[in-house]
């Protein structure tokens, strides 16, 4: 190729690029208004020689930051031969999409997946509407599909926008089992739970808006009239129902929560110019869901003005806020889908009980004190980078608000996304005073190794070390090795029913 050809495949690839959320955009090529004009083969066109797809993969490999997201979706593509140099110029990339292609078997993907050209650190790959994804789906083998790409690419963990499901160790299953103990009971789920999930996007930017935008939704909700795109849409929900877990714990009526039975319902469900949007419990029909739905920007302020006050500690306590962030592609536009679950202080006013009976006037506002109550909450924000030239640009926001999504619950402990095993809530195995003490001369890790094993196995104290020791220590090989040999283990292996009871 010229160095003139060069020079406009350089301009295309710009064109292309979004460095803010490291994405380049590959999609629809063949329709390129930019390539025609110019007499440039798409290096998806039936046409390419493959001279093209390397050329932008290795122009690719120059920009900065480094390219973590590409999506070459909807290109036609019969072939994955244009992803043959992908590997070699772009070897840490993080997400690939190939939506909407007609790649029809498994050696189209084997471009990526092969000894040669494996992107080893994948984490995520999208195959929807390609025929070799569909006839799987469509012939009852997706479990097979899922397997297959899973070790193909043993560094995935989304495919298709869904988590991919591994298994921690290889083990024969028994047929049957004869071991006389008792059935295993397990005290948390197969998966643990991960830390805050941010891809495809610079974690600053999720951080500078939070730590500007809760300070000012908690004492300034005025002025983020800016933020708001003009046709922003804003909605609120309220579930008014405890949580299981929260119930189980009794955070709402514990004197370690005194506050909880200050806090009122009435302003999230009537409040915020048209009440609560909670689409199970709506009524009021057509004109209910048109007044809770809050279109542009000023409308959005508004009815946030009317919402109880709130004081969110994102700096203080990052720990009780859990937040996933990654970019959506909504038409031809890509943003950054960011959702967030916390808590929040409940600053609304109220009068002490013994102070109802001589409240008359508004004047008797001064006696008014903070409920303080604490609230849990989700939400959801679409975000798009902030054009040159918009409200939010001139106000030093890096980021726009398309649309809000705010769900109030009642309170439920952060512990539940705290990284790690997720406890099973209902009928959970957790450790008693017994088994604690049993195990407190054991020095730690080994300790908490030793009550993990045994409250997953009920295995006795005996039998649980010794299977730890010959497993080095290892939880997940103890585990394993332990499936492997229960059916031949004696009864008196296992602890008894009543061992440890609280």
């Amino acid at each position: 190729m010229s160095e003139k050809v060069i020079d406009l495949w350089k301009e295309w690839v710009k064109r292309r690029w979004n460095p803010d959320a490291k994405f380049l955009n590959l999609e629809r090529m063949n329709q390129d208004d930019f390539l025609k004009r110019h007499r440039l083969v798409s290096p998806a066109s039936p046409d390419a020689s493959g001279k093209e797809a390397q050329v932008v993969f290795k122009i690719a490999s120059k920009l900065r930051p480094e390219v973590e997201t590409i999506s070459l979706a909807h290109n036609g593509l019969t072939s994955g031969r244009i992803m043959s140099t992908l590997a070699h110029y772009l070897p840490k990339l993080a997400n690939l999409s190939l939506e909407g292609n007609n790649l029809s078997g498994w050696k189209e993907v084997d471009y990526i997946s092969g000894k040669r050209g494996r992107l080893e650190q994948l984490r995520e790959l999208i195959l929807v509407g390609n025929p070799m994804r569909e006839l799987e789906y469509k012939n009852n083998r997706a479990q097979q599909y899922k397997s297959e790409i899973a070790r193909r690419f043993p560094s995935l963990e989304i495919l298709d926008g869904e988590p991919v499901a591994r298994v921690g160790f290889d083990a024969p299953t028994a047929t049957a089992s004869t071991s006389t103990g008792p059935h295993t009971a397990l005290s948390s789920f197969a998966w643990n739970m991960e830390p805050s999930f941010i891809a495809g996007v610079d974690g600053s930017i999720v951080s500078n808006f939070f730590t500007r935008y809760f300070p000012l939704f908690d004492n300034q909700r005025g002025a983020l009239l800016d933020v708001y795109a003009p046709d922003a849409t804003f909605s609120f929900s309220a579930n008014t129902g405890i949580p299981p877990r929260a119930r189980i714990e009794g955070i709402h009526v514990s004197k370690e929560f005194p506050n909880q039975r200050k806090l009122e319902w009435a302003p999230w469900l009537s409040g915020g110019m048209g009440g609560s949007r909670n689409l199970n419990r709506i009524t009021g029909g057509l004109q209910k869901l048109t007044q809770s739905l809050h279109l542009g920007s000023e409308q959005a302020v508004k009815a946030m003005a009317d919402l109880p006050a709130t004081r969110h500690d994102i700096a203080g306590t990052p720990e009780k806020f859990s937040v996933d962030a990654f970019p959506i592609r909504q038409g031809e536009r890509t943003n950054l889908l960011v959702t967030i679950h916390g808590q929040f202080v409940e600053r609304t006013s109220i009068l002490p009980v013994y102070l109802f009976k001589f409240a008359r006037l508004i004047e008797d506002a001064p006696m008014l004190v903070p409920s303080e109550g604490i609230r849990s909450f989700d939400r959801s924000f679409v975000l798009a980078i902030a054009p040159d030239g918009s409200r939010a640009k001139q106000n030093g926001w890096d980021v726009v608000i398309l649309s809000d999504q705010l769900v109030i619950r009642a309170y439920s402990s952060h512990e539940a996304w705290r990284p790690g095993p997720m406890r099973v809530q209902a009928g959970d195995l957790l450790p008693s005073p017994g088994l604690q003490q049993a195990l407190s001369p054991l020095p730690e890790p080994q300790r908490s190794l030793m009550q993990d094993l045994v409250l997953r196995t009920r295995l006795n104290l005996q039998f649980a070390e010794d299977c730890l020791k010959t497993n080095n220590w290892d939880l997940e090989r103890a585990l394993a090795n332990f499936e492997q040999v229960k059916a031949n283990l004696p009864s008196d292996a296992y602890l008894p029913q009543d061992a440890f009871l609280p």
